[in-house]
């Protein structure tokens, strides 16, 4: 019966939608693309940014109701404070993760957050996959040599999946998708988790410790989100016990992986080879083109760590772009708007499905 409520609820503030005032950061074409025709079919007053929410971007939501953030705007203690100065009341994730988003300070400000979470799970395990066979098979390496007219085959060796060991970190929606295409491949599959998912066991996935999986798997997809507990799940000690010449795909968090533990295994060959879309220090420097950028304000995201990371032939790093299908897209932005309806229609403090809460 609460569910009904709730869509009666809902319905009967349509009337009032149109008076919410909603702004978007981090609001590339791509968004505007899938997000804007939804966002003003509801919400009229609706406005888009290109720039990512920070403490000086803030000012830009005075005057509106709700912000629509993405994985990497910046939502922490003084931003939320300057937000609820300007009149915010909501904040409308149009992501899964929020490890960027103080929940116990927006709550503090009477600020209530919402996120969508899952989306397209496929869209993620497909990219993690994607990556791994591009690393193991060299095509980066072929595409650019065939651009250049070298057709040689030296150094382009692979392996077959099918004779390998997966481990998967995290069998969430996203986890259990990749299992299911690993399982496909004929891999043999063990998994990590703080509970056991019978979907998996009835792939034949086979559900183990992290540190028998860190030893048993030649291949390593993490798929859990960054908390105090992941942080770093994979550093020096936990590369040290894998297999020599093991690698590790993260198309999860950044901060999953210790990037100096990483770049010293890489060196010295104990690792064979990292796949990320995720880079735990990504937040000023991705979902921007820096080749147009001023030499002086690119020095002030320079990172060190990320330079020696790209100078590895066996790296392979995307932009944190695994979500980015037109199925994904169009989830988030309905998710998205669905979250915004029942936030408004619930303002008085009742807890909708997709809700944050502070621990």
């Amino acid at each position: 019966m609460r569910g009904a409520a709730l869509c009666v609820t809902a319905s009967s503030t349509a009337a009032q939608e149109g008076s919410l005032r909603i702004c978007s950061f981090s609001a590339q074409n791509y968004v505007r693309e899938f997000l804007e025709g939804p966002l003003r079919a509801s919400f009229p007053n609706s406005a888009f940014f290109e720039a990512a929410l920070d403490l000086d971007t803030a000012q830009l939501a005075g005057g509106y109701d709700a912000a629509c953030l993405f994985v990497n705007d910046l939502a922490s203690e003084p931003v939320i404070k300057r937000l609820a100065e300007g009149g915010v009341r909501f904040l409308a994730m149009r992501c899964a993760g929020f490890d960027k988003v103080d929940v116990a300070a927006a709550a503090e400000a009477g600020i209530r957050v919402a996120r969508v979470p899952t989306y397209s799970p496929h869209s993620v395990a497909e990219h993690a996959v994607a990556m791994l066979l591009c690393l193991n098979r060299n095509l980066h390496h072929a595409y650019l040599r065939v651009r250049e007219g070298d057709y040689s085959l030296s150094g382009l060796v692979g392996f077959e999946l099918r004779t390998k060991v997966v481990g998967i970190v995290g069998t969430g929606a996203i986890g259990l998708a990749a299992c299911q295409i690993f399982r496909g491949f004929g891999s043999r599959v063990l998994a990590y988790d703080i509970r056991e998912d019978p979907a998996a066991v009835a792939l034949g996935v086979e559900y183990v410790s992290k540190e028998r999986l860190l030893r048993e798997v030649d291949i390593v997809s993490l798929h859990c989100p960054l908390l105090p507990s992941t942080y770093h799940i994979i550093d020096a000690e936990s590369i040290a016990t894998m297999k020599p010449g093991a690698i590790i795909v993260n198309v999860s968090r950044g901060g999953l992986v210790d990037t100096d533990a990483a770049c010293n295994a890489l060196e010295s060959g104990q690792l064979g080879g990292l796949a990320c879309d995720v880079y735990e220090h990504e937040g000023s420097l991705f979902f921007k083109d820096w080749r147009t950028c001023q030499l002086k304000e690119g020095f002030k995201v320079w990172d060190r760590k990320f330079q020696l990371l790209k100078t590895f032939p066996n790296v392979l790093i995307s932009p944190h772009s695994a979500f980015l299908t037109s199925e994904a897209l169009a989830n988030i932005a309905a998710t998205t708007v669905e979250n915004l309806k029942v936030l408004q229609a619930f303002e008085a403090g009742l807890p909708t499905l997709n809700e944050l809460k502070a621990m």
